[in-house]
């Protein structure tokens, strides 16, 4: 049991860690700082786990939920759910024309440049063409996110579980309190 508890947090702070490479790759700032909280929950929860910490696993809980929220929010932006447009710098917070790295380089994608017209810029990505991508970009965004409240939820489950078993460890073992006084066990 306790190898089924670590692996759950080591597959989500992995997922977590593979999915903080490519938003670095992006500039992606507002992923990098989600994840950033998120892997140190994750190692919090591991910790939580191997060192019978419950309250380090409640933290865990409480932060799956807004992990999940995050996530789903993500899987609005990237799909443009409720006006929405993946097209902004929300995810850069607007200080720079960085996008998602998976645009130009997702699997089967050829990227060419393209010589900047007389009025663009030159540290525009407009320059640049992008075909023959077997799955678009935000697709591959919103993959990401699902997985990621996937691996949440079942972690948000099992944390639970967890916390239960060692509050019920902790309601069956025996006070080590000294008594002035003799009680029922003492005579």
């Amino acid at each position: 049991m306790t190898i089924f508890r670590v692996e759950v947090w080591i597959t989500d702070l992995l997922s977590a860690l593979e999915r903080q490479i490519f938003d670095f790759l992006g500039f992606q700032w507002a992923p990098i700082l989600g994840n950033f909280l998120h892997i140190i929950v994750v190692i919090l929860g591991l910790f939580g786990t191997i060192q019978y910490r419950p309250r380090y696993i409640v933290v865990y809980t409480v932060w799956t939920a807004l992990w999940v929220t995050w996530n789903v929010f993500i899987i609005c932006f990237y799909l443009e759910v409720g006006g929405l447009s993946k097209d902004t710098d929300l995810m850069t917070f607007n200080i720079s024309v960085h996008r998602s790295w998976w645009r130009e380089h997702g699997p089967g994608c050829v990227r060419r440049v393209l010589p900047p017209s007389a009025h663009g810029m030159m540290d525009d990505y407009t320059y640049v063409s992008v075909t023959g991508c077997i799955v678009d970009f935000q697709y591959l965004e919103v993959i990401h996110s699902a997985v990621q409240i996937l691996l949440s939820l079942v972690g948000f489950v099992y944390a639970c579980y967890v916390i239960s078993i060692f509050m019920e460890e902790e309601d069956t073992s025996t006070p080590n309190i000294w008594l002035p006084w003799p009680t029922q066990a003492d005579t």
